[in-house]
């Protein structure tokens, strides 16, 4: 194992395009992040923004920790060290550095609703064993599109 950081980010990076399988993503949300160290078994990467840091900790977790624990072990980490926006007074950005959370990426499991051709789809609306409640709406009966009156003030909501 070598401990030049570039070289094990090279690595990592050739193992996340080759478990992505789409190039745009790749461009998109690996190839500006920035090697900076490697400290102990933590890998210390720079990304872009705070946004892009929360995508990556979102998106693609589990895929860089097992790119970093394929390079580094079981004990192999990752640290990001985020650039904050520049003040309007036109100093340099500020670093701030932040730990991965190491949890895995949210995803919706898809939901399978199995319904035959013959069968309608049930209504949300209706819950089995509720009697049907009339409920006042507390509308007034003579306010109704029979008998609006068209004003300048209105004249758009008459037309529609």
């Amino acid at each position: 194992m070598s401990n030049n950081y570039k070289t094990i980010w090279e690595k990592c990076l050739v193992f996340i395009q080759d478990n992505l399988n789409n190039i745009s993503r790749f461009k998109t949300w690996f190839e500006p992040i920035k090697p900076l160290k490697l400290e102990g078994n933590i890998l210390t990467i720079q990304v872009p923004s705070v946004f892009f840091y929360e995508w990556l900790e979102e998106n693609y977790c589990e895929l860089l920790k097992k790119a970093i624990t394929k390079e580094l072990g079981t004990q192999g980490g990752i640290e990001y060290s985020v650039i904050v926006d520049k003040s309007e007074y036109g100093s340099t950005p500020s670093i701030v550095n932040l730990p991965s959370a190491n949890k895995p990426a949210i995803h919706n499991k898809p939901i399978d609703m199995p319904i035959s051709q013959n069968q309608d789809i049930p209504n949300p609306f209706v819950i089995p064993g509720l009697k049907k409640l009339k409920i006042n709406s507390q509308l007034i009966d003579t306010y109704s599109f029979d008998n609006f009156i068209e004003g300048d003030c209105n004249r758009l909501a008459r037309s529609a």
